[in-house]
């Protein structure tokens, strides 16, 4: 595990770098994507998001940072952005896979607060007594994901801000935890100044000068962190924000470009289509 470059790092374990949702988060049973690699998913990372794993039957082998552990009973795994991980599940296993976008955490850790640090720090959380809440509350996400009503945005947040509480109020006090590599704390910096300031137009350059290295090193980081450079991370985020606006708000593709910072909607438009392969008008007819 020490050659963390060569660990490869991906948005859904096998799909990439692209985010496939404008949703700011992901949700899937564990058979789904396990059952198309043989249940066994092998060491990778993600850049910018977290992931809660909830067995609900069967057992699974999780390995987080080099350590392992055999889970035969219900439990929610958290697994942190930047931590190498992998799973082996046994064919039987029922369960969900929630990930979240760094947009989601950064709010979700807002409200929490300092005091319940859930998103940070690797952390296996028994079920418990609550095995029956915890199914019926990953059954609303299962049936709200997968048939899109009104205000789904709202429900899906008002369903992760219940598992984020239940997550916080089962955290303890731990000691002896090793501390951020230096470059991970620079690529977690970075990650929420761009959630602060992506509308700005920022300057690769200026994020850079804020954290106080050059944009040689900031790009180096995200290179091998994210797979990508530092620009094309902030332009993925300006896009997913640019999604959102297209389906949640009845702003005109003229509004949205201001409210992103573009100085002409024609820039805007061409953005948009760079990235996402169709025009803002055609993407939200299409959805």
């Amino acid at each position: 595990m020490n050659t963390a470059h060569a660990v490869p790092v991906f948005t859904l374990y096998g799909d990439g770098l692209g985010w496939p949702t404008p949703d700011l988060l992901h949700w899937e049973s564990i058979a789904a994507r396990s059952r198309r690699h043989d249940w066994h998913i092998a060491p990778h990372r993600h850049a910018d998001l977290v992931q809660l794993l909830y067995l609900s039957e069967g057992w699974a082998e999780v390995e987080i940072e080099g350590a392992s552990t055999r889970l035969t009973s219900a439990a929610v795994q958290v697994v942190p952005a930047l931590s190498i991980h992998g799973f082996r599940f046994c064919e039987q296993v029922q369960g969900h896979v929630l990930t979240l976008a760094a947009p989601l955490v950064a709010s979700l850790a807002d409200q929490l607060g300092p005091s319940l640090p859930v998103f940070d720090r690797p952390g296996l959380h028994p079920a418990g007594a609550d095995k029956a809440w915890l199914d019926q509350l990953f059954a609303m996400f299962a049936h709200e994901y997968a048939n899109p009503a009104p205000a789904r945005d709202l429900q899906l947040r008002s369903l992760t801000g219940q598992l984020a509480v239940w997550l916080g109020r089962r955290v303890l006090a731990r000691r002896g935890e090793r501390p951020l590599a230096r470059g991970d704390a620079h690529f977690q910096a970075f990650t929420r100044l761009v959630e602060a300031h992506f509308r700005e137009q920022m300057t690769v350059e200026q994020y850079a000068h804020r954290l106080g290295i050059t944009p040689a090193h900031l790009n180096g980081l995200t290179r091998r962190l994210a797979g990508q450079s530092a620009q094309a991370l902030v332009h993925r985020r300006v896009l997913l924000e640019a999604q959102r606006l297209l389906i949640y708000s009845a702003l005109t593709v003229a509004q949205i470009a201001e409210v992103l910072g573009f100085s002409e909607p024609a820039y805007f438009s061409r953005f948009f289509k760079r990235l996402a392969g169709q025009t803002p008008g055609a993407f939200r007819r299409q959805r």
